[in-house]
């Protein structure tokens, strides 16, 4: 999969904000959505997910706790030593790739039964999210799940660049049958009403 970012968005420009500190995208935590949803009867049976543009690893490291076996992404050097660290200290197996996500397939294609998203989607460019959607298709088995929580203020530029539910359901359409997507009920209060969380099964 070719794509042409916006040079604002590369891995470097990332880097550098780990570096400077500048992370506010970062909660401490992993995402309150994510953590309701695998404490609730409705929790997602654990298998092998990918956790995209990981970060410092919150997300990641939450799932592997609930017993996933994780394979976690970013590009940013930075971010994959936080979550080696953090997955010694916590005694957890992950796997951790230093990688853009856009350049993941073919190698892992087919070899996830969730793929994970949570500030990902978000940080790209707009006019990649067709190729994200792709992407995360691709690299699910059939029937496998996208488990997400989006951005969807209504702000404009970015990032975080925010989207709505409607257009969550067109650009995901082509590849995925959206089995849910409703507003997180508890979000950090700074995100309280801007946050969705979806569950699409990838197409057969």
């Amino acid at each position: 999969m070719t794509t042409t970012p916006d040079p604002s968005l590369t891995a470097a420009d990332w880097e550098r904000r780990y570096q400077e500190g500048s992370t506010r995208w970062d909660l401490g935590q992993a995402a309150p959505g994510l953590q309701a949803l695998l404490a609730s009867d409705q929790a997602p049976i654990p298998g092998r997910a990918m956790v995209l543009g990981a970060g410092r690893g919150h997300d990641a490291l939450l799932l592997a706790h609930h017993g996933f076996s994780v394979t976690a992404v970013d590009f940013a050097p930075s971010a994959i030593r936080a979550m080696a660290e953090q997955a010694t200290d916590a005694n957890l197996a992950i796997t951790l790739l230093e990688r853009d996500i856009f350049d993941l397939v073919p190698e892992w294609a087919g070899q996830f039964d969730y793929i994970v998203e949570h500030t990902c989607f978000c940080a790209i460019a707009p006019s990649l999210r067709p190729a994200y959607a792709q992407l995360a298709a691709k690299l699910l088995v059939p029937g496998g799940e996208l488990l997400a929580i989006f951005f969807t203020h209504s702000r404009g530029g970015g990032p975080p660049f925010g989207v709505s539910p409607d257009e969550l359901q067109a650009t995901f359409s082509p590849y995925f049958a959206v089995d849910s997507l409703h507003p997180v009920a508890n979000s950090i209060p700074t995100r309280q009403g801007e946050e969705h969380l979806g569950r699409f099964r990838r197409l057969e």
